[in-house]
């Protein structure tokens, strides 16, 4: 099962050494997310990080980033829903609905479908999927290898995530949570897990 990592909305202090501990660790892509940065901003953090470690990270921001700076790609969503004119890196999406999956999955390396489970870093974001519901797409062929579960998710749901059919899961208020306290050894913990399924 592949485990993304997406970064929290606001930039907080120590957090490019934070990304670097998760890529040392073994994270395989992160996905940088950062509304309203500036592109600035965005660059600031890139520059931060190891430079071997920028071809791991997909822009939710600022597309032109990925050009630049060699990046893995860009993630496409509802602030930014169009793939720039002559890109041919990687390409994922945001998907809000099963109909969304079925509409962009072909067209995408892979994309998100949220929230399956209750959020963790939004209050009052509840799931918006039943389990039935879920295994009925699985079944149709909506759900498959290029569809990542994201909202809420956590250790407890990577068995029903794989037999849901998902090919990964997206974490993001189970890892940033608990920056401060055992961050890395709570990563190491979920690799692990997420390497049975």
């Amino acid at each position: 099962m592949k485990l993304i990592t997406i970064t929290q909305p606001a930039f907080f202090e120590g957090e490019a050494e934070a990304i670097t501990s998760l890529f040392d660790a073994g994270l395989e892509i992160l996905h940088l997310r950062k509304p309203g940065a500036s592109y600035e901003d965005m660059e600031q953090l890139l520059n931060r990080l190891p430079p071997e470690y920028l071809k791991r990270i997909v822009t939710h921001e600022h597309f032109q980033l990925a050009s630049f700076r060699n990046l893995k790609g860009i993630h496409l969503n509802g602030r930014n829903p169009a793939t720039p004119a002559g890109f041919t890196g990687h390409v994922s999406r945001s998907c809000h609905s099963l109909e969304e999956v079925a509409k962009y999955k072909a067209t995408c390396d892979y994309v998100f479908l949220s929230p399956i489970y209750d959020s963790i870093s939004k209050e009052g974001y509840p799931s918006a999927y039943t389990t039935g519901s879920l295994q009925k797409a699985r079944q149709a062929g909506i759900i498959d290898a290029k569809v990542m579960a994201l909202g809420g998710v956590a250790a407890a749901h990577f068995p029903e995530i794989s037999s849901l059919g998902f090919g990964g899961a997206v974490l993001l208020g189970d890892i940033w949570k608990r920056t401060g306290t055992d961050f890395i050894g709570h990563f190491k913990e979920l690799l692990r897990a997420a390497s049975l399924f």
